[in-house]
Protein backbone atom coordinates (compact mmCIF):
# COMPACT_ATOMS: atom_id res chain seq x y z
CA UNK A 1 0.00 0.00 0.00
CA UNK A 2 2.71 2.35 0.82
CA UNK A 3 4.61 1.51 -2.25
CA UNK A 4 1.75 2.06 -4.33
CA UNK A 5 1.02 5.37 -2.46
CA UNK A 6 4.52 6.53 -2.66
CA UNK A 7 4.52 5.44 -6.71
CA UNK A 8 0.87 7.41 -7.39
CA UNK A 9 2.68 10.82 -5.63
CA UNK A 10 5.48 10.61 -7.71
CA UNK A 11 3.67 10.14 -10.82
CA UNK A 12 1.47 13.14 -9.63
CA UNK A 13 4.46 15.56 -9.21
CA UNK A 14 5.89 14.10 -12.35
CA UNK A 15 2.98 15.22 -14.20
CA UNK A 16 2.66 18.66 -12.23
CA UNK A 17 6.77 18.96 -13.33
CA UNK A 18 5.55 18.23 -17.00
CA UNK A 19 2.61 20.74 -17.06
CA UNK A 20 4.62 23.78 -15.47
CA UNK A 21 7.12 22.72 -18.48
CA UNK A 22 4.33 22.94 -20.99
CA UNK A 23 2.96 25.98 -19.93
CA UNK A 24 6.33 27.50 -19.09
CA UNK A 25 6.62 30.41 -20.17
CA UNK A 26 3.34 32.23 -19.53
CA UNK A 27 4.89 35.64 -18.51
CA UNK A 28 7.99 38.00 -19.33
CA UNK A 29 11.41 36.50 -18.52
CA UNK A 30 13.93 38.46 -16.84
CA UNK A 31 17.93 38.38 -17.60
CA UNK A 32 20.36 40.15 -15.03
CA UNK A 33 22.90 41.63 -16.29
CA UNK A 34 24.96 42.88 -13.28
CA UNK A 35 26.78 45.20 -15.19
CA UNK A 36 25.80 48.80 -16.28
CA UNK A 37 23.60 49.39 -19.70
CA UNK A 38 25.77 49.64 -22.68
CA UNK A 39 29.21 47.12 -21.75
CA UNK A 40 29.83 44.43 -23.65
CA UNK A 41 28.22 41.94 -21.05
CA UNK A 42 24.51 43.92 -21.49
CA UNK A 43 25.74 43.39 -25.74
CA UNK A 44 25.35 40.07 -25.16
CA UNK A 45 22.63 39.61 -23.01
CA UNK A 46 20.43 41.61 -25.57
CA UNK A 47 21.70 39.82 -28.52
CA UNK A 48 20.59 36.64 -26.81
CA UNK A 49 17.53 37.94 -25.07
CA UNK A 50 16.36 38.65 -29.01
CA UNK A 51 17.51 34.90 -30.63
CA UNK A 52 16.11 32.98 -27.33
CA UNK A 53 13.07 34.16 -26.83
CA UNK A 54 11.65 32.64 -30.31
CA UNK A 55 11.90 29.58 -28.49
CA UNK A 56 10.34 30.65 -25.69
CA UNK A 57 6.65 30.90 -27.03
CA UNK A 58 8.00 34.54 -28.17
CA UNK A 59 7.81 35.87 -24.56
CA UNK A 60 9.20 39.18 -23.70
CA UNK A 61 12.81 38.65 -22.09
CA UNK A 62 13.92 41.67 -19.77
CA UNK A 63 17.09 42.88 -18.96
CA UNK A 64 18.06 44.05 -15.57
CA UNK A 65 20.98 46.06 -15.29
CA UNK A 66 22.38 45.24 -11.67
CA UNK A 67 25.81 46.60 -11.57
CA UNK A 68 28.10 47.09 -7.98
CA UNK A 69 30.74 45.22 -6.55
CA UNK A 70 32.09 43.62 -9.48
CA UNK A 71 29.16 41.86 -10.53
CA UNK A 72 28.14 40.23 -7.56
CA UNK A 73 25.27 42.23 -6.46
CA UNK A 74 23.41 41.15 -9.71
CA UNK A 75 24.32 37.54 -9.28
CA UNK A 76 23.17 37.77 -5.71
CA UNK A 77 20.09 39.34 -6.58
CA UNK A 78 19.55 36.26 -9.52
CA UNK A 79 20.63 33.81 -6.41
CA UNK A 80 17.84 34.59 -4.33
CA UNK A 81 15.11 34.91 -6.97
CA UNK A 82 12.15 32.85 -6.94
CA UNK A 83 13.58 29.40 -8.69
CA UNK A 84 10.80 29.42 -11.45
CA UNK A 85 12.61 30.39 -14.62
CA UNK A 86 11.46 33.91 -14.33
CA UNK A 87 14.83 34.96 -13.67
CA UNK A 88 18.02 34.10 -15.33
CA UNK A 89 21.55 35.57 -15.18
CA UNK A 90 24.27 36.31 -17.84
CA UNK A 91 27.38 36.74 -16.68
CA UNK A 92 31.07 36.65 -17.89
CA UNK A 93 34.30 35.59 -16.69
CA UNK A 94 34.12 37.50 -13.53
CA UNK A 95 31.77 34.25 -11.95
CA UNK A 96 35.19 32.24 -11.59
CA UNK A 97 37.08 35.21 -10.35
CA UNK A 98 34.88 36.79 -7.72
CA UNK A 99 35.52 33.87 -5.43
CA UNK A 100 39.51 34.99 -5.13
CA UNK A 101 38.96 38.65 -5.46
CA UNK A 102 36.05 38.81 -2.57
CA UNK A 103 36.85 37.26 1.05
CA UNK A 104 33.31 37.10 1.07
CA UNK A 105 30.64 36.52 -0.72
CA UNK A 106 26.66 36.55 -0.24
CA UNK A 107 26.58 33.29 -2.54
CA UNK A 108 28.17 29.58 -2.98
CA UNK A 109 29.09 30.58 -6.75
CA UNK A 110 29.50 26.46 -7.89
CA UNK A 111 25.77 26.00 -5.42
CA UNK A 112 23.60 28.95 -5.61
CA UNK A 113 23.13 28.36 -9.55
CA UNK A 114 22.00 26.31 -11.98
CA UNK A 115 24.39 26.01 -15.00
CA UNK A 116 22.44 26.53 -18.19
CA UNK A 117 25.01 26.32 -20.79
CA UNK A 118 28.27 28.84 -22.27
CA UNK A 119 27.57 31.24 -24.82
CA UNK A 120 30.42 32.53 -26.75
CA UNK A 121 34.12 32.89 -25.79
CA UNK A 122 35.37 36.95 -26.58
CA UNK A 123 38.54 38.10 -27.11
CA UNK A 124 40.62 41.02 -25.33
CA UNK A 125 41.91 43.62 -27.00
CA UNK A 126 45.04 46.18 -25.73
CA UNK A 127 43.62 50.03 -26.64
CA UNK A 128 45.02 53.41 -25.85
CA UNK A 129 44.38 57.18 -26.12
CA UNK A 130 43.79 58.52 -29.37
CA UNK A 131 46.77 61.25 -28.29
CA UNK A 132 49.32 58.18 -27.29
CA UNK A 133 52.46 58.96 -28.98
CA UNK A 134 52.80 54.75 -29.65
CA UNK A 135 51.37 53.38 -32.42
CA UNK A 136 52.11 49.70 -32.23
CA UNK A 137 53.35 47.37 -29.72
CA UNK A 138 57.06 47.81 -29.84
CA UNK A 139 56.49 51.47 -29.47
CA UNK A 140 53.84 50.80 -26.58
CA UNK A 141 55.72 48.77 -24.83
CA UNK A 142 59.05 51.42 -25.19
CA UNK A 143 56.44 54.54 -24.16
CA UNK A 144 55.52 52.15 -21.40
CA UNK A 145 59.04 51.58 -19.53
CA UNK A 146 59.77 55.09 -20.24
CA UNK A 147 56.56 56.42 -18.35
CA UNK A 148 56.53 54.53 -15.17
CA UNK A 149 54.59 55.96 -12.46
CA UNK A 150 52.89 57.86 -14.95
CA UNK A 151 50.38 55.55 -16.65
CA UNK A 152 46.90 55.36 -16.10
CA UNK A 153 45.07 51.94 -17.08
CA UNK A 154 40.88 52.28 -17.17
CA UNK A 155 38.51 49.29 -16.22
CA UNK A 156 34.87 48.95 -15.72
CA UNK A 157 35.41 48.19 -12.38
CA UNK A 158 36.59 45.84 -9.61
CA UNK A 159 36.16 42.23 -11.08
CA UNK A 160 34.88 43.42 -14.62
CA UNK A 161 36.65 41.71 -17.93
CA UNK A 162 38.74 44.97 -18.11
CA UNK A 163 40.20 44.83 -14.90
CA UNK A 164 41.17 41.14 -14.95
CA UNK A 165 43.27 41.64 -18.03
CA UNK A 166 44.81 44.42 -16.94
CA UNK A 167 46.03 42.70 -14.29
CA UNK A 168 47.48 40.57 -16.72
CA UNK A 169 48.75 42.87 -18.88
CA UNK A 170 50.89 44.99 -15.83
CA UNK A 171 52.49 41.45 -15.00
CA UNK A 172 53.18 41.09 -18.51
CA UNK A 173 54.75 44.49 -19.32
CA UNK A 174 56.46 44.20 -15.24
CA UNK A 175 54.95 47.91 -14.76
CA UNK A 176 52.42 48.63 -12.40
CA UNK A 177 50.17 51.02 -13.55
CA UNK A 178 47.56 53.77 -11.34
CA UNK A 179 43.99 51.48 -12.21
CA UNK A 180 41.19 53.89 -12.26
CA UNK A 181 38.18 51.79 -11.87
CA UNK A 182 34.43 53.03 -13.52
CA UNK A 183 31.23 52.51 -13.06
CA UNK A 184 30.57 50.57 -15.89
CA UNK A 185 32.66 50.40 -19.73
CA UNK A 186 30.95 52.84 -21.24
CA UNK A 187 32.13 55.55 -18.99
CA UNK A 188 35.72 53.88 -19.11
CA UNK A 189 35.20 54.24 -22.85
CA UNK A 190 34.22 58.01 -23.03
CA UNK A 191 37.20 59.09 -20.67
CA UNK A 192 39.89 56.90 -22.65
CA UNK A 193 38.48 58.48 -26.15
CA UNK A 194 38.67 62.27 -24.43
CA UNK A 195 42.80 60.94 -23.66
CA UNK A 196 41.55 61.26 -19.67
CA UNK A 197 43.26 57.82 -19.50
CA UNK A 198 45.81 56.02 -21.03
CA UNK A 199 45.43 52.43 -21.82
CA UNK A 200 42.66 49.85 -21.11
CA UNK A 201 42.55 45.72 -22.04
CA UNK A 202 38.62 45.20 -22.83
CA UNK A 203 36.35 42.85 -25.18
CA UNK A 204 36.07 43.06 -28.64
CA UNK A 205 32.47 43.49 -28.21
CA UNK A 206 33.01 47.10 -26.86
CA UNK A 207 36.35 48.01 -28.53
CA UNK A 208 35.91 47.05 -32.12
CA UNK A 209 33.53 50.08 -33.03
CA UNK A 210 35.67 52.78 -31.51
CA UNK A 211 38.40 51.08 -33.35
CA UNK A 212 36.93 51.03 -36.38
CA UNK A 213 36.03 54.54 -36.30
CA UNK A 214 39.89 56.00 -35.39
CA UNK A 215 38.35 57.14 -31.48
CA UNK A 216 40.65 54.73 -29.72
CA UNK A 217 44.12 53.17 -30.59
CA UNK A 218 44.75 49.57 -30.80
CA UNK A 219 47.80 47.86 -30.08
CA UNK A 220 46.73 43.54 -29.83
CA UNK A 221 44.56 40.82 -29.48
CA UNK A 222 44.75 38.69 -26.74
CA UNK A 223 43.89 35.54 -28.98
CA UNK A 224 46.22 32.64 -29.90
CA UNK A 225 45.84 34.01 -33.96
CA UNK A 226 44.85 36.82 -34.99
CA UNK A 227 40.91 37.63 -35.50
CA UNK A 228 39.71 37.64 -39.10
CA UNK A 229 36.93 40.53 -38.74
CA UNK A 230 37.50 43.59 -40.69
CA UNK A 231 38.50 45.63 -37.50
CA UNK A 232 40.90 43.99 -35.75
CA UNK A 233 42.66 41.70 -38.64
CA UNK A 234 45.77 43.73 -38.81
CA UNK A 235 46.46 43.48 -35.11
CA UNK A 236 48.96 41.27 -33.87
CA UNK A 237 48.11 39.26 -31.03
CA UNK A 238 50.02 39.32 -27.84
CA UNK A 239 51.98 36.31 -28.62
CA UNK A 240 53.34 37.81 -31.79
CA UNK A 241 54.70 40.69 -30.00
CA UNK A 242 56.45 38.52 -27.44
CA UNK A 243 54.09 38.37 -24.78
CA UNK A 244 54.49 34.69 -25.06
CA UNK A 245 51.38 32.34 -23.68
CA UNK A 246 49.31 36.01 -22.88
CA UNK A 247 46.10 34.36 -24.00
CA UNK A 248 42.47 35.88 -22.35
CA UNK A 249 39.27 35.30 -23.73
CA UNK A 250 36.04 36.25 -21.37
CA UNK A 251 33.54 34.04 -21.89
CA UNK A 252 30.05 34.30 -20.78
CA UNK A 253 27.43 31.98 -19.62
CA UNK A 254 23.88 31.18 -18.84
CA UNK A 255 22.40 30.60 -15.26
CA UNK A 256 18.97 30.31 -13.43
CA UNK A 257 18.53 29.90 -9.32
CA UNK A 258 19.40 26.32 -7.78
CA UNK A 259 16.34 24.46 -7.49
CA UNK A 260 14.94 25.88 -10.65
CA UNK A 261 12.42 22.67 -12.14
CA UNK A 262 14.50 20.17 -14.22
CA UNK A 263 11.84 20.51 -17.48
CA UNK A 264 12.57 24.17 -17.31
CA UNK A 265 16.33 24.15 -17.17
CA UNK A 266 15.82 21.51 -20.52
CA UNK A 267 13.53 24.22 -22.07
CA UNK A 268 15.77 27.09 -21.17
CA UNK A 269 18.83 24.93 -22.20
CA UNK A 270 17.44 23.67 -25.75
CA UNK A 271 16.21 27.38 -26.24
CA UNK A 272 20.24 28.37 -25.59
CA UNK A 273 21.34 26.01 -27.99
CA UNK A 274 18.49 26.84 -30.62
CA UNK A 275 19.87 30.85 -29.99
CA UNK A 276 23.42 30.14 -30.86
CA UNK A 277 23.00 28.75 -33.98
CA UNK A 278 20.67 31.19 -34.97
CA UNK A 279 21.80 32.80 -38.20
CA UNK A 280 21.53 36.76 -36.88
CA UNK A 281 22.87 36.26 -33.58
CA UNK A 282 26.24 34.44 -34.98
CA UNK A 283 26.22 37.40 -37.22
CA UNK A 284 26.30 39.82 -34.34
CA UNK A 285 28.83 37.98 -32.27
CA UNK A 286 31.39 37.27 -35.07
CA UNK A 287 30.81 41.31 -35.91
CA UNK A 288 32.08 42.19 -32.60
CA UNK A 289 34.77 39.31 -32.79
CA UNK A 290 33.16 37.32 -30.09
CA UNK A 291 33.45 33.24 -31.06
CA UNK A 292 29.36 31.69 -30.22
CA UNK A 293 30.65 28.33 -28.47
CA UNK A 294 29.84 24.99 -30.28
CA UNK A 295 31.46 22.62 -28.32
CA UNK A 296 29.95 20.20 -24.93
CA UNK A 297 30.66 23.48 -23.13
CA UNK A 298 26.41 24.05 -24.31
CA UNK A 299 25.77 21.15 -21.80
CA UNK A 300 24.53 22.70 -18.00
CA UNK A 301 27.53 19.89 -16.48
CA UNK A 302 30.26 20.61 -19.08
CA UNK A 303 29.91 24.00 -18.34
CA UNK A 304 30.01 23.92 -14.44
CA UNK A 305 33.40 22.20 -14.94
CA UNK A 306 34.44 24.58 -16.96
CA UNK A 307 33.83 27.46 -14.23
CA UNK A 308 35.09 25.29 -11.55
CA UNK A 309 38.74 24.50 -13.72
CA UNK A 310 38.45 28.31 -14.07
CA UNK A 311 38.00 29.48 -10.42
CA UNK A 312 40.91 27.22 -10.21
CA UNK A 313 43.20 29.09 -12.90
CA UNK A 314 42.77 32.78 -12.04
CA UNK A 315 42.80 32.39 -8.21
CA UNK A 316 46.53 32.39 -8.25
CA UNK A 317 47.01 35.23 -10.90
CA UNK A 318 44.73 37.29 -8.64
CA UNK A 319 46.07 36.86 -5.18
CA UNK A 320 49.54 37.21 -7.10
CA UNK A 321 48.52 40.72 -7.89
CA UNK A 322 47.04 41.22 -4.35
CA UNK A 323 44.33 42.85 -5.26
CA UNK A 324 40.99 42.28 -3.36
CA UNK A 325 37.66 43.80 -2.70
CA UNK A 326 37.40 43.37 0.92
Amino acid sequence: MKKSMHTLVAGLIAALMSSVAFAYPDKPVTIIVPFAAGGPTDKVARDLAEAMRKHLNNQTIVIDNVGGAGGTLGVNKAAKAPADGYTLLVHHAGLATAPALYRSLPYKTLEDLEFLGMINDVPMTIVGRPSLPANNMAELRTWINANKGKINLANAGLGAASHLCGLLFQQAVAVDMATIPYKGTAPAMTDLMANQVDLMCDQTTNTSGQIESGKIKAFAVTTPKRLTTPALAKLPTMDESGFKGFNVTIWHGLYAPKGTPKPILDQLNAALKAALKDPEFVKREEALGAVVINDNRVNPAEHKKFVEAEIAKWGPAIKAAGQYAD
